[in-house]
């Protein structure tokens, strides 16, 4: 029985046909690629050797790759040197890679629902350099401030006014900027001027008081404020001595025992200088002296006039008051991703409040009551009092 001839080629031979050069083959039993590029359209069977001839296309015929709909010519003489690799396939350069109808209904629908490319300010982590402080309760932070925005709900000042037949919100302006001078004169901690007006306006939203003892309720206040706050509180003589000796010592201790049990003692509320700490972090990663006595300047304004604390809470007036005082000195930009996110508070949220502080900023000069002004206009802390108001929030607010 005849059998049939293996074709054996020589590791040196060359195959030829027609006077054309074909690649030599390696060995007898290697099998072809499966897939040897953009050239060769169809596959060669599996197992099958490479021991056919190769078809020899025509000198000048330059074949065509089809890719998303664009054809392009591929030069097989001078191999990659006019072609680019493009998702594994070569295209010559200078043509773009066309759009699918998919990406373009997908960019459609983020730009109809607002959403764009454009990437965000990178949130900076306020926290990184007391890593290691353990009073700073850094692992504990985010916890505390949840809490104390969600008990502020609790202790907000409501509309009083209409219950109180013998004061309005002027002479309560007049009280708390009396008490202003008070704290300055007597050195206290900041912490103790905040928790004061606020014991002052819980107790006047729930006790009817009359003219003559507005001011007793100012001066025992900041005596319980002072004993929760300070370390060296003022005593009760200093007290009667600063009023004038308007009250004795006893009027004082009664009112500040009424005082007490009508708000059930409960005196561990977040006031707004809760919140100027930490927004006042996030807003100056490395320290700003100006800057923080501005916001220092704008919460003050804010919690001295009863518009502004009636109807904002204390997280809103400290956010607000660090939002006027970088419009105010122009920092740009004025409110970044990382204020937004340790506060809470868009842009768009603390316009309004903003606004009634510069608006009160613009008319401190001229006004009465100018505990806040004189303050803040010393050297002391920074003249910040005599910057001219944020014109474009002063436009926004007369409109």
């Amino acid at each position: 029985m005849a059998t049939k001839a293996t074709l054996v080629v020589p590791h040196q031979q060359l195959q030829r046909e027609g006077g054309k050069k074909i690649v030599p083959v390696e060995g007898r039993n290697r099998q072809v690629l499966k897939d040897i590029g953009n050239l060769v359209k169809g596959r060669a069977p599996e197992g099958k050797h490479h021991d056919q001839k190769p078809q020899v296309e025509k000198k000048n015929k330059k074949p065509i790759v089809e890719e998303n709909g664009a054809t392009t010519k591929v030069d097989q003489k001078n191999g990659d040197e006019n072609t680019k690799p493009v998702s594994g396939r070569r295209l010559k350069e200078g043509i773009p890679k066309k759009k699918t109808f998919t990406s373009t209904l997908s960019a459609r629908s983020k730009a109809a629902c607002g959403i764009n490319n454009k990437p965000k300010d990178e949130i900076v982590n306020i926290d990184a350099k007391d890593a290691d402080n353990e009073l700073a309760v850094v692992e504990y932070i985010d916890e505390l401030y949840n809490f104390y925005k969600l008990s502020e709900d609790e202790t907000k000042v409501i509309d009083y006014m209409g219950l109180q037949p013998d004061i309005n919100a002027k002479m309560r302006s007049i009280l708390i900027d009396w008490l202003i001078e008070v704290h300055h004169k007597f050195e206290l901690m900041p912490e103790t001027l905040y928790l004061t007006i606020n014991i002052v306006d819980r107790f006047l939203s729930m006790k009817v008081v009359p003219r003559r003892e507005l001011q007793l309720v100012g001066i025992s206040s900041m005596l319980l404020a002072s004993k929760y706050e300070e370390i060296w509180a003022p005593e009760v003589n200093d007290f009667v001595c600063i009023s004038d000796n308007a009250y004795v010592k006893e009027q004082i201790l009664v009112m500040e025992k009424a005082i007490l049990v009508k708000l059930g003692w409960y005196l561990t509320v977040p006031t707004p200088y809760v919140f100027l700490v930490r927004y006042i972090k996030a807003s100056v990663p490395d320290e700003d002296e100006e800057l923080e006595n501005m916001v220092f300047f704008f919460a003050e304004l804010g919690v001295m006039h009863y518009s502004s604390v009636i109807a904002h809470c204390a997280s809103a007036i400290a956010a607000s008051a660090v939002y006027a005082a970088r419009c105010t000195l122009e920092r740009k930009p004025v409110w970044t991703e990382t204020l937004e996110h340790n506060t809470g508070y868009s842009e768009n949220q603390l316009i309004d409040c903003a606004k009634l502080l510069v608006g009160f900023h613009s008319g401190a000069a001229e006004s009465k009551l100018k505990a806040v002004f004189k303050k803040y206009s010393s050297t002391k802390s920074g003249a910040v009092a005599l910057h001219s108001p944020a014109k474009g929030l002063l436009a926004e607010s007369s409109s």
